[in-house]
């Protein structure tokens, strides 16, 4: 060989290995456009959409300032769904059952707010923002009472958004390792590592939660009953996917459990503060079930917290699905008529040490899926 041709190899090998890298950035820059569209499509401006108020009175003016309220506010691009209440116990009544975020009561002499900050804390403060100008008005302060203030240990009562974080990481980050590593094993096993796995993030974040940061003040067991569910529903799902996506799964959950699920989870932002798509996906999506339950198991005496179990139940069930469904299909890849045997390989190329063959190909991508997994 001459030298003129023998650097014609090694332009080849730096050619394939850019392509290779090229390749492996795709997931990355999808993740940073995906995060973008999705916080700041959620978070940038939010702003009141049909949130429920109330004006606490009976008789013309108790409407008649009702009806200003909304005025003003359609006038300012907000929509406010203002109605009025008889007293004010039927208002508060109607905020521990989590149907209104803020309710005034008037008053020549103590104009009152009524609250429930940790249904929403951004909720609360936008309803300040709405009724003190009508205080102002009449030169008085406005009290503000909330009448379910979080735990001490969750001064904001964004503790359950956190706590929802946490678990969510420890879930669709195993993933990545049930995919990959574990895609030797056979569905049945790797079925089991979810039970396992699930079982012990969901603990981790109970202890976090209750004993070690307080965010919780009691019903610690329910806490990590639903965080059980929402962890193994992510897991069953994840490994599920896995079989059909293979490396695109990481970018998968990603979008299934960061970018839609943390912006419409309520933890920051409930739905009346967000625009009709992240708006429409709470009222279904695993991570508002598990944020709304715990409000409700934590705060709000169980109100509506079977609803919010059901939905994690739902997402666990489509798990399952996802999970049998990969299982049958792996299996008939198994039992299909086998390909003529390849020419044996070089030395170097180790059987995999698992129930069922895995291709060098196979193998070098589910390596490079685990290397990916590190920054998620």
């Amino acid at each position: 060989m001459s030298s003129a041709e023998a650097p014609a190899p090694s332009r080849a090998r730096d050619l394939a290995a850019a392509r290779h890298v090229l390749v492996h950035l795709l997931t990355p820059m999808l993740m940073c456009v995906g995060m973008g569209l999705a916080y700041l499509g959620a978070f940038v401006n939010p702003s009141p959409h049909h949130m429920p108020v109330a004006v606490v009175g009976a008789g013309p003016s108790t409407a008649a300032l009702a009806q200003t309220i909304h005025d003003k506010a359609a006038a300012a691009g907000e929509s406010l769904d203002v109605r009025t209440v008889p007293d004010r116990d039927a208002a508060h009544h109607l905020l521990m059952e989590r149907q209104l975020s803020g309710a005034f009561v008037p008053s020549g002499t103590a104009p009152e707010l009524l609250v429930a900050s940790t249904n929403a804390d951004t909720s609360a403060t936008v309803a300040q923002k709405v009724f003190t100008p009508l205080a102002t008005a009449q030169g008085k302060p406005l009290k503000v009472t909330d009448l379910a203030p979080p735990a001490h240990g969750d001064p904001t009562g964004q503790g359950v958004f956190f706590f929802l974080v946490a678990v969510s990481i420890g879930s669709y980050a195993s993933v990545a390792v049930l995919g990959g590593a574990g895609a030797v094993l056979r569905m049945r096993t790797r079925a089991a590592f979810v039970v396992v796995t699930s079982f012990v993030v969901s603990l981790i974040g109970a202890a976090l939660a209750g004993p070690v940061f307080h965010v919780v003040s009691h019903g610690l067991w329910g806490v990590w009953a639903m965080a059980w569910l929402y962890s193994a529903g992510i897991l069953f799902l994840g490994v599920g996917l896995h079989t059909f996506l293979k490396r695109w799964t990481t970018l998968t959950m990603m979008v299934l459990f960061v970018m839609l699920n943390f912006t419409t989870s309520g933890g920051l932002y409930r739905p009346e503060l967000l625009n009709g798509f992240f708006g429409a996906l709470h009222s279904f999506w695993n991570g508002a079930g598990l944020v709304e339950g715990l409000r409700s198991l934590v705060y709000f005496d169980h109100v509506g917290l079977g609803r919010h179990v059901l939905t994690l139940v739902a997402w666990l069930v489509v798990g399952l699905l996802a999970t049998t469904a990969a299982g049958l299909y792996e299996r008939r890849r198994r039992t299909a008529p086998a390909a003529p045997a390849p020419a044996p390989e070089p030395p170097h190329h180790h059987a995999a040490p698992s129930g069922r063959d895995e291709t060098p190909e196979e193998h070098e991508e589910r390596e490079e899926e685990m290397d990916e997994s590190v920054g998620v």
